[in-house]
């Protein structure tokens, strides 16, 4: 009980009263039963139904795609046609049939037990709800807009009329969360304006699916309070639908309501560096697929200050994109989140995005490829002007054939991840050290989201602990800043040098100097200060891909050699303690050298939600009283 009051202590002193006060009301709600008795009702007039965007040209859609891309969406369409949805990359059946009783959606809300029936194959909810987002709605309409085949239509109307007919309004869990109702509303609106064509949307069909959207709108609407509790993507994906559903039906109160709160997130979510309140490269791109879904259907709907949040938000993005893969680190929590997948483009290539990005916001692009689809939907057509993502240096240092981002931020906001001063370096379009992303938000110890900690980050932890406080499966308290700045060097091997600090350890400052040399080479100093003698255990992690590999101890340094698909290159680490260093390295969970003990999570990357692949976790631990210091050097072939 004394823990509990002291993060609730501490959760109003770090982030406010008001949200907390948003989260009660709507609390009070649930348990008084007013979700349950008030959901209003909008009828709407068939005469006031707006058309919100126009389709792009079927030539320069094939013409981007060429006969690989479209034989690839074609193939996820007639995969979909059969029965079977992709979530999370896993084909599965599409089956919203519930087969049991359904409840109001706020019981399972005020007892969670109810919904064990539903989980029997997942304890994760997200694989429920993941289907009823309705993504699959987009890859139907594009393989029909394409080729005009009905049969995309039909299937699409068949599983539209087996989910109402299974999920009526406000029962079953599929009403639960007003973020997944959001969602699931914004590709109805988007399937009706594609469908329009096909002899399958009867005019039966097509006022069936408006007063689905009503009803998705009034549902999102009336705990809209809930989403300004949270204060993340919740909200902005909410007001988008709030606001498209105002547009759409021509309904001046929805449309106010949207407007304020989609511009007051983009406004007030978005820092002053470009990134999202949420500190995730996933939910930034939500965020951007957001916008660009409203710049569509309202070109003026942002105000001066939220479109200038736009465009930093976008140079964030664009200065993390790994060129040579459309890769970007798999920074902060990653829940598998792709909400307009218009493009043939894997869920792991951010390129659409940015592409989609650069030329509404920022008059800009990268080269073109079968990543512009997503822009050709968003009529968005190419730029004279063409960037690469090293000309947006940020936190970031290039050498000639790698990059790195080192991990500085400073919080006032909720984040899920414990990992100032961690380093991703790529190289040829490898993710040489990496971070280990999310895996499952809701699963049994030890998989309880665990990929958030310290310990599995390219950073030094101190004692075992993380930098800041974990208060639960998705929130840190006692925020840790990290600072950094360029250095100039008056050495001509040196090609670019950042120095970065943080002080997440009582006692101990952490400062990681980060080197990439004129030859392509990276050189990684950790330098740990305390002026407290207390004997304190230091480890300095790194992640790395799962290659063949070799150790070879010298004197006081470690070197791993990598066989990497480019070539062999080699890391050696060393640090001020060479006597009482320990070297362990773990894959997947097992200890393949040395003698540390390893914990079942180490050793393991995700980059999709629900799926890991094993990765080498390579960490020198060692024992001091007093400072410390760790160098740690990369060096790729020629």
């Amino acid at each position: 009980m004394k823990s509990r009051l002291v993060i609730i202590f501490k959760y109003i002193t770090q982030l406010g009263l008001r949200p907390l006060v948003l989260y009660a009301f709507y609390k009070l709600g649930l348990k008084t039963g007013h979700y349950k008795k008030n959901l209003p009702i909008f009828e709407y007039q068939i005469s006031n139904i707006k058309h919100l965007f126009t389709l792009p040209s079927r030539e320069k859609l094939l013409q981007i795609l060429g006969n690989e891309g479209k034989a690839s969406l074609l193939k996820e369409a007639d995969e979909i046609v059969r029965g079977n949805v992709r979530v999370f990359g896993e084909s599965v059946p599409l089956n919203f049939k519930a087969n049991q009783h359904l409840r109001h959606w706020t019981d399972y809300e005020k007892k969670p037990e109810y919904l064990s029936s539903f989980l029997f194959l997942h304890q994760d909810i997200k694989y429920l709800w993941e289907p009823a987002r309705f993504s699959f709605a987009f890859t139907l309409s594009r393989a029909y807009h394409l080729t005009q085949e009905n049969k995309y239509a039909e299937s699409f109307w068949k599983y539209f009329e087996s989910f109402t007919a299974s999920n009526p309004r406000t029962m079953g869990p599929h009403w639960m969360n007003g973020q997944e109702v959001a969602i699931r509303m914004l590709a109805l609106v988007w399937a009706d304006h594609v469908f329009v064509t096909a002899p399958a949307s009867s005019v039966e069909r097509r006022a069936a699916l408006h007063q689905a959207i009503t009803h998705h709108a009034s549902r999102v609407t009336q705990t809209l309070i809930y989403a300004r509790s949270q204060n993340n993507n919740h909200l902005i994906t909410e007001a988008a639908a709030i606001y498209t559903a105002g547009l759409f039906f021509k309904n001046k109160k929805w449309q106010k309501l949207g407007w304020k709160w989609l511009n007051w997130s983009v406004e007030n979510q978005i820092g002053g560096y470009g990134e999202y309140i949420q500190h995730s490269v996933n939910y930034h791109r939500l965020v951007l697929q957001t916008a660009l879904f409203i710049n569509l259907i309202k070109q003026d709907a942002f105000t001066r200050a939220a479109s200038n949040s736009l465009r930093r938000a976008t140079h964030w993005l664009f200065s993390l994109l790994d060129s040579a893969s459309g890769l970007t680190p798999n920074l902060g929590a990653n829940d598998g989140a792709l909400i307009l997948p218009l493009s043939v483009s894997v869920f792991e290539d951010y390129r659409p995005v940015v592409q989609a990005s650069a030329r509404a916001f920022l008059n800009t692009q990268i080269e073109s490829g079968v990543w512009d689809e997503m822009s050709l939907w968003f009529g968005l057509p190419p730029t004279k002007k063409i960037n690469a993502s090293r000309d947006y240096l940020g936190d970031n240092l290039h050498g000639k054939e790698s990059w790195a981002y080192l991990r500085a931020s400073t919080f006032k906001s909720r984040l899920s991840h414990s990992d100032q001063l961690h380093l991703d370096l790529w190289w040829r379009g490898l993710n040489v050290a990496q971070d280990a992303g999310t895996y499952l938000y809701n699963a049994a110890p030890p998989w309880d989201n665990l990929l958030v900690t310290t310990r599995v980050h390219n950073t030094v932890s101190v004692n075992g602990k993380d930098q800041m406080t974990r208060a639960g499966r998705f929130l840190m308290l006692d925020w840790v800043n990290g600072y950094s700045k360029p250095e100039v060097v008056a050495n001509e091997s040196v090609h670019q040098r950042v120095k970065a600090y943080h002080r997440g350890y009582a006692h101990v400052k952490h400062e990681r100097i980060v080197s990439v040399m004129a030859d392509d080479s990276w050189a990684v100093e950790d330098n740990l200060s305390t002026h407290k003698h207390v004997t304190r255990t230091f480890r300095l992690h790194w992640l790395l891909p799962d290659w063949q590999w070799q150790i070879e101890k010298r004197n006081s340094t470690c070197d791993l050699f990598l066989q990497s698909p480019h070539g062999l290159l080699k890391l050696s680490v060393s640090s001020s303690q060479p006597v009482d260093q320990r070297i362990t390295l773990i894959r997947a969970g097992e200890v393949v050298y040395g003698d540390g003990k390893a914990q079942p999570f180490d050793g393991w990357v995700s980059r999709n939600y629900g799926q890991k692949s094993p990765a080498l976790s390579f960490a020198l631990e060692i024992k001091a009283s007093y400072s410390v210091s760790f160098t740690s050097d990369f060096v790729f072939p020629k």
